[in-house]
């Protein structure tokens, strides 16, 4: 910006955006201050460099405002987690079923995972327990989510994440 550009000559655009060509730094600088503007370098790779003539206070207030308007009108998704037991009764899963769809209606992805431990996992019917929950689950969700992932099958806790229908 103004006397910061070291280039011998640069191309010069007016804050109207018309080219004024290519001229020496110093006369760029002058013609800029006439105008009671900044000098800002605007694409320094190029040969000669592009400047433009501009309000840079202004500028850069107007930028800020942009990447706030910008930040106000993002929706950030929030990962829930529901933690359900292997062998878990119906009237409890209905329970914590009607938290995930709650989760998934505000738009939030749903971790929902089981851990297996001690007896529960070494039990024949456990090894069979938690894809037959993960199958229940995803039939209580039905088309209000999808599955995105599942974690692997030799890890101790299992779980899914559900994701928001579109």
């Amino acid at each position: 910006m103004n006397n910061r550009i070291f280039a011998k000559s640069v191309q010069v655009i007016s804050q109207d955006g018309q080219n004024l060509g290519v001229m020496p730094t110093p006369q760029a600088l002058q013609i800029a201050m006439d105008e009671g503007m900044d000098l800002v370098e605007i694409n320094a790779n190029n040969i000669p460099p592009i400047v433009k003539i501009m309000d840079y206070g202004k500028f850069k207030y107007e930028q800020k405002k942009r990447a706030n308007e910008a930040r106000k009108n993002q929706k950030t998704v929030e990962m829930k987690e529901v933690w359900v037991k292997p062998f878990i009764e119906e009237n409890d899963l209905n329970i914590k079923m009607k938290k995930v769809l709650e989760f998934l209606s505000d738009g939030n992805k749903v971790k929902i995972s089981v851990m297996t431990k001690g007896s529960k996992k070494v039990l024949a019917r456990g090894k069979d327990a938690v894809p037959e929950l993960f199958a229940r689950i995803l039939e209580i969700i039905g088309e209000r989510g999808a599955l995105e992932s599942k974690s692997k099958p030799d890890e101790r806790t299992k779980s899914i994440i559900v994701a928001p229908a579109k």
